[in-house]
């Protein structure tokens, strides 16, 4: 088993340009300010001859690893070809076997019958679109939400958000959204879903029949909090005794991370609307989508638009990715038995520290039990050739999105310098020392 990583330079790069002359907007550049040069399967290179295991794959935008051969070599064939990059959403080759692929691939063999919309090219396309859908054919405004929810950055799936310092930057009233106690948010002895039914039964709570109920069966950003399934039929059965939509946001959890393609799947209930992206066209080129039952589809010609509304490419690396991973149930199989893995190393370090885990499948994480104490521990991670990130309201839980391709011994290696890293931070009252 491997058990150490080659040690990226310590030299501290070159970011002057970046601040000179990009926004301070910026992030992840923040805590891991390196120059990325190169990217292949599970690791990043950097331009001082850095290595890393990648355990964030663009907040689950990557689960297929980076530059997969497969996928490359459909895009670049195509591309050879001189196959329509753009095209609107006029009908190309490209879409057709995407279409066909989740057909015939997804959605059949899952007996689900769902239109499938495309939007602009990101998550938060997807969730304006599906409540934006919702309100139209309900005629109603209030959407329900849920606490630690993350639905994106555009104004509506914004209101949809709940992270404080997301929300603030909006600048205007972000209305219309009730923002409900997810599964588990007062504690393992009070049944949410009952608190929301007697709300919406109660005709003097003060919350209004609702267009749809907007949850993520795991809470990605909100700090990989997972609905039981027991929670979610009784959401789904909430939704229709009220007349209205169940939106799954299957953004993060979906395309295989948390076990199955759709999150949802063997859970007992299906969604009215499913919203996709980040790992949809399997490569990380831009890619979203929002599926909902056909009956739903209500709209005019034209009456939600984008310009990159279809990305023929990501059509190209899409259909690649379902026929090579979804064609048979190997990769579902390997996730399986990594998540167990994670699951088994994770709840070690937990039990060993008094600590907590989180997630489900290959979506996990640990609580730490602060943000400090966990943006030290993924700084140190990141100075032993570790790329990982946080999650949860204060950025407490440490959060693994590993490559669904990764080999085990790859996988072992980068929670070997995980755990080091969280007993090193836990032990010392200087925190983690970078090597």
């Amino acid at each position: 088993m491997i058990t150490t990583l080659p040690q990226p330079t310590s030299r501290k790069p070159d970011t002057s340009l970046y601040e000179r002359r990009e926004s301070a907007v910026r992030s992840y550049a923040r805590s891991m300010p390196r120059q990325f040069t190169k990217a292949q399967g599970v690791w990043m290179h950097d331009n001082q001859g850095g290595r890393y295991l990648d355990f964030l794959s663009g907040c689950s935008t990557l689960n297929y690893g980076h530059n997969h051969p497969v996928l490359k070599q459909a895009l670049l064939d195509y591309i050879e070809a001189d196959g329509i990059a753009h095209g609107l959403d006029l009908h190309t080759d490209a879409k057709a076997a995407f279409l066909e692929a989740l057909e015939t691939i997804v959605l059949t063999p899952r007996r689900l019958d769902y239109r499938a919309m495309f939007t602009g090219p990101t998550g938060t396309n997807a969730v304006e679109a599906a409540i934006k859908l919702a309100r139209k054919v309900t005629g109603r405004e209030l959407v329900i939400a849920f606490t630690n929810g993350f639905h994106g950055m555009t104004l509506g799936a914004l209101a949809c958000t709940g992270n404080a310092a997301k929300r603030g930057g909006a600048g205007v009233p972000l209305a219309h959204v009730s923002h409900e106690p997810y599964d588990g948010y007062h504690g393992s002895g009070v049944d949410t879903a009952d608190l929301l039914e007697r709300r919406l039964s109660d005709p003097s709570s003060g919350l209004d029949a609702p267009a749809a109920i907007l949850v993520e069966t795991v809470q990605g950003e909100g700090g990989l909090n997972a609905a039981s399934p027991q929670w979610l039929r009784k959401i789904s059965a909430i939704a229709r005794r009220h007349g209205a939509l169940m939106i799954v946001d299957d953004i993060q959890a979906g395309c295989g991370r948390t076990g199955s393609f759709f999150s949802f799947e063997g859970m007992g209930f299906t969604p009215d609307i499913v919203t996709m992206a980040k790992s949809l066209s399997g490569m990380g080129l831009p890619f979203a989508l929002t599926l909902f039952r056909p009956e739903l589809d209500q709209w005019a010609p034209g009456e939600h638009n984008g310009t990159f509304r279809g990305n023929n490419h990501a059509f190209v690396t899409a259909t690649a990715t379902l026929r090579h991973f979804w064609s048979n149930t190997q990769l579902q199989k390997d996730i399986a038995r990594r998540g167990a893995l994670i699951e088994r190393r994770l709840e070690a370090i937990a039990l060993q520290h008094g600590l907590s885990t989180r997630g489900r499948g290959m979506m996990r994480g640990i609580d730490v039990g602060s943000g400090e104490i966990a943006a030290g521990v993924t700084a140190a991670c990141f100075d032993r050739g570790l790329i990982i990130e946080t999650s949860g309201a204060h950025d407490e839980i440490v959060k693994i999105l590993a490559p669904l391709i990764i080999d085990d011994a790859q996988l072992s290696a980068g929670i070997d310098i995980l755990e080091n890293c969280i007993r090193e931070a836990l032990s010392s009252p200087y925190g983690v020392a970078a090597e």
